[in-house]
């Protein structure tokens, strides 16, 4: 299992976003995308840049990501 080679809990912040489904208060850490509400099942995501715009092994997760999605075309 791959994880990534960027993350360090030290840096993670917890951030509050309403569900637009509910209005509940969901968490969702810096690391994260998005997050399901623990109040009504419906995805809640993070506003903002993604961790590629500041994560200093960025550039190595596009790489990874370009040759995924190659693999994926082929065949």
């Amino acid at each position: 299992m791959r994880y990534c080679t960027g993350r360090s809990i030290r840096d993670l912040k917890a951030l509050f976003y309403k569900c637009p489904n509910c209005g509940y208060e969901v968490e969702i850490f810096s690391d994260e995308v998005k997050r399901k509400c623990p109040n009504c099942g419906k995805f809640v995501f993070a506003k903002g840049a993604s961790c590629l715009a500041w994560c200093p092994a960025a550039e190595e997760c596009r790489k990874l990501m370009k040759d995924y999605r190659g693999k994926e075309t082929e065949g």
